[in-house]
């Protein structure tokens, strides 16, 4: 089983017994070929409730959580849909040798749908999330390039329970279409996107991770330039980097990391829109004021810790930033001037494994937007998520989920949403 793909089932749920098997290894002359990944489905089923309260303009009325809502209080939302959760299904392809004492590896995978809400339900594209060479050894450490999980916030989401499960609903959650990660073209639910952590996102990049020494890791690497909406031509790489340490005595484990990221965000300039405006300029974004461009520097760093001590887990996550937005890096940053947007937030878990196996997980996470300079747009002050999850090994390779995720969305014009979230199926991984 390739590196990431043991990382997400290790990190998420420890205990499973899935988390030790590699994929299906064939030897193919100088080469060692692992055929890797998972089949996921979980049915859904969301309550969207509006307390009183009018949805104002601006750019936080395009954050994830209230992308569709409506523009009134005191309504109700109900939906349904089938699909995979926060970890699409997948199909890695991982090739490892030798040659002149380097070890050299080449992995690329696929990350095809459960189904969407077209009419025929094949109108998704599948992903390609990785595409990456790495070469070097035990003792000098490896080189990584290619596309593959950001290196600032990745043991955040390696780490939360619901990378095995839904966690919260689909991207772009709102009125009409929540459960469905099949909508507007997103692929997977958000889990504690946005409810915790920034998601790490898949990014091109070119990293080095030194050996490790007794527990000890570190990874500093350089990044694609910010891509974010509104960001035009960078003038640098990105820059990201982590380090952690790992122990283990007896039946205690712990893991302790830090990382960080950096990016010189150049803002275009944008005319004014109003609602309902469809055009190649506003694409039906809400009523905005014209944006003039600007150049600021983004920044934001994390630290967080896993512990595990017979049967029982604890996972603490916090992370702080100046113009990285919320949910994902970049969305709703900077004011219109080019003021950074301060964000902080993180999460807490608890989980036991009981006697025949399952584990049963409780998590509490946030994430805070505040306004900057003369900020007076309807922006989204935070997305809060309670969560509560039972997950069973049926087999050494099948898991059996359920969750209930209650999502918490509020503006700082004080509108705001409660999000419901009951799912139940299974993830099988090979």
């Amino acid at each position: 089983m390739n590196k990431n793909i043991k990382l997400a089932v290790a990190g998420a749920v420890l205990a499973l017994s899935a988390t030790a098997n590699a994929g299906i290894i064939i030897p193919a002359g100088d080469w060692t070929l692992d055929i890797n990944g998972n089949v996921n489905a979980f049915a859904n089923y969301t309550r969207i409730d509006g307390a009183s309260g009018t949805r104002g303009s601006g750019a936080g009325s395009d954050s994830l959580l209230l992308a569709t809502a409506p523009n009134s209080g005191n309504y109700g939302s109900k939906a349904q849909g089938i699909n995979t959760g926060l970890l699409p299904s997948w199909l890695g392809f991982t090739g490892t040798t030798r040659q002149n004492d380097v070890d050299v590896s080449f992995t690329i995978s696929m990350q095809p749908n459960v189904s969407d809400n077209s009419l025929a339900g094949d109108n998704n594209a599948p992903l390609f999330r990785q595409s990456f060479l790495t070469f070097g050894d035990k003792s000098w450490g490896s080189i990584k390039l290619g596309k593959d999980i950001g290196i600032f916030a990745s043991d955040a989401i390696l780490n939360d329970m619901t990378l095995l499960g839904v966690g919260g609903g689909a991207t772009g959650v709102g009125y009409g279409n929540a459960a469905n990660g099949g909508a507007s073209g997103q692929p997977t639910t958000l889990g504690g996107i946005g409810t915790g952590y920034i998601y790490a996102a898949w990014k091109g990049q070119v990293a080095y991770t030194t050996p490790n020494f007794n527990g000890f890791q570190a990874t500093v690497g350089i990044t694609n330039p910010n891509q974010g909406a509104g960001t035009g031509n960078q003038d640098r790489f990105g820059l990201e980097g982590k380090a952690s340490y790992s122990f283990a005595q007896d039946n205690f484990t712990g893991k302790v990391w830090v990382s960080g990221a950096t990016y010189d965000v150049d803002t275009k300039a944008a005319v004014a829109c109003t609602l309902g405006t469809v055009n190649a300029a506003c694409s039906g974004r809400a009523t905005t004021a014209a944006v003039t461009a600007n150049n600021y520097t983004a920044s934001v760093g994390d630290i967080g810790i896993n512990l595990n001590a017979n049967g029982f887990g604890l996972t603490g996550y916090y992370y702080y930033g100046k113009g990285v937005g919320s949910t994902l890096m970049g969305l709703d940053a900077a004011a219109a001037g080019g003021a950074r947007r301060e964000s902080d937030g993180g999460y807490v878990q608890l989980t036991y494994v009981t006697p025949i196996k399952t584990k049963i997980g409780v998590a509490y996470g946030i994430s805070n937007l505040d306004r900057a300079g003369n900020d007076t747009v309807d922006l989204l002050k935070s997305n809060e998520r309670y969560t509560v999850g039972a997950y069973h090994p049926l087999t050494k390779h099948l898991n059996l989920v359920a969750e209930y995720n209650n999502v918490q969305s509020e503006t700082h014009g004080n509108y705001n949403t409660e999000n419901k979230t009951y799912s139940a199926g299974a993830i099988l991984f090979f």
